[in-house]
């Protein structure tokens, strides 16, 4: 039973959509399955934050300057523009994920411990959401 905890934990690290879906294929219950989630998620969050910047720079010094085009028809840029940091954060980890969001917000400095508060947060509330939907769509079947 730990292993397939672990399991659920690991892949929330990098995609909660798979994490929740392993975790009831296991038989696991949905409070171990939210916990699960929520603690590979936040970890997943803090690696992205942590270990981005580092990354960005080794990548970095191996790369040619290119002049910068963004797509600004991008979701995640229209979050930005009308939502802020909080709307990054907390949305945009709804939406296509905290890694994605905490890249975004590297690129555009945004501070990255208000990043992070509200990416919790984000990861908290999808975990939430997205078990409970897997819970209560499961006793359909039963």
């Amino acid at each position: 039973m730990f292993y397939k905890i672990l399991t659920v934990a690991g892949l929330a690290t990098f995609e909660i959509y798979a994490a929740i879906p392993a975790g009831f294929a296991f038989g696991i219950s949905a409070w171990t399955i939210f916990f699960a989630t929520v603690i590979g998620g936040l970890v997943g969050v803090f690696i992205a934050a942590f270990l981005g910047k580092q990354i960005q720079q080794y990548l970095n010094r191996f790369r040619k300057p290119k002049p910068k085009k963004e797509n600004k028809n991008a979701l995640i840029f229209k979050i930005w523009d009308k939502y802020g940091v909080i709307g990054l954060g907390f949305f945009g980890t709804l939406t296509v994920g905290a890694p994605v969001s905490i890249g975004v917000g590297t690129g555009l400095n945004v501070s990255i411990q208000k990043l992070l508060i509200w990416c919790c947060a984000g990861v908290v509330t999808r975990c939430a959401l997205f078990t409970a939907l897997g819970h209560y769509g499961m006793k359909l079947f039963d």
